[in-house]
């Protein structure tokens, strides 16, 4: 699977990271970029994060890897969100588009793709990293005993295949 993210957006959506872009925008992306090779290396999933580069960004495309992260600062005249519009048009391997632009998720959706929020994927990484703390002090998680007795109370329409797909690879998440 391969997760792309928007990257100015998962920053902004955050409130712990937005303390980084505080410092400076550097500081902002370098944390991200932390945070999410991280979350990689757990979960084994290729990443790549796309940042504007619309306004003051480079004069052209610019790629790079970083702890096994693939990033792209667009250049001068392109915004992230079409850099990934593309990247999902492109296809050829299963994508989970991570940002809170709804135009971006619904082209991801509509070609077949999945797409979570960035609070979401930000939510995911925290649980990933509390999993990892779990497991390196040895503490036993346990089962929610009010979850495993709660009844089942879902949608009455069945499912599209469509939505199928995108679950499925979001529990791959």
């Amino acid at each position: 699977m391969h997760i792309i993210i928007d990257g100015y957006n998962l920053i902004r959506q955050s409130p712990a990271l937005r303390r980084f872009e505080r410092i400076s925008l550097e500081e902002g992306r370098r944390e991200l970029v932390r945070r999410v090779s991280r979350y990689k290396k757990a979960k084994g999933h290729k990443v790549t994060v796309v940042f504007d580069g619309w306004l003051a960004g480079p004069p052209a495309r610019e790629e790079s890897r970083e702890a096994g992260i693939r990033i792209i600062f667009t250049g001068r005249g392109e915004t992230a969100d079409e850099a990934i519009c593309r990247m999902v048009e492109k296809g050829g391997e299963e994508i989970v588009v991570v940002t809170s632009d709804r135009p971006v998720a619904r082209r991801a959706f509509s070609r077949g793709n999945a797409a979570v929020s960035s609070q979401d994927f930000e939510a995911l990484m925290k649980r990933e990293e509390d999993n990892i703390f779990i497991r390196e002090k040895g503490v036993d998680e346990g089962e929610d005993e009010d979850s495993a007795s709660a009844k089942h109370r879902g949608p009455s329409r069945r499912t599209s295949k469509k939505e199928k797909r995108a679950v499925q690879r979001l529990k791959k998440l």
